[in-house]
């Protein structure tokens, strides 16, 4: 062994026992935490990057405190308040909807429990059938799965809860509630209170709406007819009194939401329980437009008033297609000769299929003028009456039908069935009501409407120029339809009816029968126009809506005499 001493180098021997003495005396060193090992200093290299980064996470932290505290503090501290303070919707209640004479058929229905308001009510409606696709559904307000409101406010979506639901939406109030962190409600104040929505009252008579209703049932169950439709319009003033279609869904199943099976069930009925037949149904109208093209005929000297026609269960016209043979336009029926008033009564085909198209020396009102005075009455056209879902109709012309067959070229044959509400020909019930209102009222064309004492939309009423004298040959060949024609199931003794049945065939094969009535009463004095219509029943069911409207008019006769004087 060496050592320096004085930069000088001792040279000794190392004898065996001092090894193993050296050996007993090692330190009980814990070498698992590094005792007895050498330590080496940290490079400066290292201290300088830890401290650089402890700078830079530093500078970070006060960047972004700067940021919360400065430039985003304001919208932090209100979200800190809301954090605390809770606004919960008060709501308001939805308007009422009445029908003339005051009776409830809409309203709110609130948890006796919820003193404050603070969940939505039920809408809840009249219980008799019969009113639900007039009044229509509503969406109602709706909850995520956290218990806030996504919707707080009925959404009307359809019938009168939908045209008119401006009106009848309120505006919901606003709650203050102050927690603390654990929840505790520690105040609360109503910021704003909430504002009713405005109530509706409607023209509709419930009485009457109720027994059309029950008589439309009533008949398509006898008679086996798919659905029907009636209307019953004020002709002065454009109000109606009723407006019912069959089959319906319930309106408060569907806004509550809550029979789902029921629900489907009105998706998968193919009677088209959502279809407002009155307003959205589209229907061959048959002979219920014999009376608009009459008067056509007598304004352009077609034919007057007393010149008769041999109406013997026929016409006969060259066939196009096969010039040897004659095509045949039969009629219901063999009457000898009748004129105006006896064709109007009787219904006869073969006096509007030459009074129509023209037949041998008789000449006709043509296709361009059936569709003039069609458009004069309005009856194919959008009534604007104020519910949703209003379709126009038909009138078959020239082009339309090269339109809808690839240009095929226009027919006398077309012409005769369109004279008797056939081949395209497509309207409304309530476009029909308002029609035969211009017959009644001498050429006044009210706009329909379901609000009561609407004045706005009575001001819409359109007048046009009439001939008094032929219309009331028009209006007299309608009544003797009641008293000796096809509509004597109207011949009542509690007022005089004025009508004009009509039977429009449908369906592959004309396998079926769409049964119409149209008409106004009283007669002297007409104040009312109406439609009925039973939807596709069989083929012999040809008078079955005339029954319909019997019974309501007799009805009407007895508990609401007052609309007779």
């Amino acid at each position: 062994m060496k050592f320096r001493i004085n930069h000088k180098y001792i040279k000794r021997d190392i004898a065996p026992d001092e090894i193993f003495l050296d050996s007993k005396n090692l330190p009980s060193f814990n070498t698992q935490q590094f005792e007895g090992r050498l330590e080496k200093a940290i490079p400066k290299r290292s201290i300088l990057f830890l401290g650089l980064f402890f700078l830079g996470c530093t500078c970070l932290f006060i960047y972004k405190l700067g940021y919360l505290q400065i430039i985003k503090g304001e919208a932090y501290s209100k979200k800190s308040e809301n954090n605390t303070l809770m606004k919960q919707p008060i709501f308001a209640d939805r308007g009422l909807i009445y029908d003339r004479n005051d009776i409830l058929l809409a309203w709110n229905t609130w948890n006796k429990e919820d003193l404050n308001k603070l969940s939505s009510p039920t809408r809840s409606y009249f219980s008799d059938p019969g009113f639900s696709l007039l009044l229509g559904y509503v969406s109602s307000p709706a909850k995520d799965s956290q218990g806030n409101y996504w919707q707080d406010t009925f959404i009307g979506k359809d019938g009168i809860e939908k045209s008119y639901n401006k009106n009848l939406t309120g505006v919901n109030g606003v709650r203050i509630t102050e927690t603390d962190v654990r929840g505790v409600i520690q105040s609360e104040n109503v910021v704003t209170p909430p504002v009713a929505g405005e109530n509706i009252k409607l023209s509709i008579d419930s009485r009457i709406q109720k027994k059309m209703y029950d008589s439309i049932v009533s008949m398509a169950h006898n008679a086996s007819f798919s659905g029907g439709a009636g209307v019953l319009m004020d002709i002065k003033t454009g109000e109606i009194l009723s407006i019912t279609s069959y089959p319906e869904y319930s309106s408060g199943v569907i806004s509550k939401g809550e029979d789902k099976a029921t629900i489907n069930g009105y998706f998968t009925d193919k009677r088209k329980v959502f279809l407002n037949r009155p307003v959205s149904g589209l229907y061959a109208p048959g002979s219920i437009v014999k009376p608009f093209l009459g008067y056509g005929a007598l304004a352009e000297n077609v034919i007057s008033p007393f010149k008769q026609i041999l109406a013997n269960g026929s016409i006969s016209v060259p066939n196009p297609y096969f010039p040897d043979k004659k095509t045949i336009f039969k009629d219901h029926g063999s009457f000898g000769y009748v004129d105006m008033k006896k064709a109007i009564a009787i219904s006869s085909d073969v006096y509007f299929y030459e009074i129509g198209g023209g037949y041998e020396s008789q000449k006709g009102l043509g296709i361009l003028n059936i569709d003039k005075y069609s458009k004069i009455f309005g009856i194919a056209d959008k009534t604007n009456i104020d519910v949703g879902g209003e379709k126009s109709g038909t009138v078959p012309t020239p082009d339309w039908k090269s339109k809808t067959f690839k240009g095929e070229i226009w027919r006398i044959g077309d012409t005769y069935n369109t004279a008797i509400g056939q081949y395209g020909f497509q309207v409304t019930p309530v476009s029909m009501a308002r029609a035969v209102s211009g017959i009644a009222s001498m050429g006044s064309i009210p706009t329909p409407h379901l609000k009561y004492n609407d004045k706005v939309a009575e001001a819409k009423t359109t007048i046009f120029p009439v001939n008094t004298d032929l219309m009331k040959v028009i209006q007299d060949g309608m009544r003797m339809a009641v008293t000796e024609g096809t509509a004597t199931a109207l011949n009542l003794p509690s007022v005089k009816v004025a009508a004009k049945s009509g039977t429009a065939q449908v369906g592959l094969g004309n396998t079926n029968t769409n049964s119409w009535i149209i008409g106004f009463f009283p007669y002297d004095n007409p104040k009312y126009s109406f439609a009925i219509l039973m939807e596709r029943g069989p083929k012999a069911a040809s008078g079955n809506a005339t029954r319909v409207m019997s019974e309501v008019v007799d009805y009407m006769g007895v508990y609401t005499p007052e609309y007779f004087k």
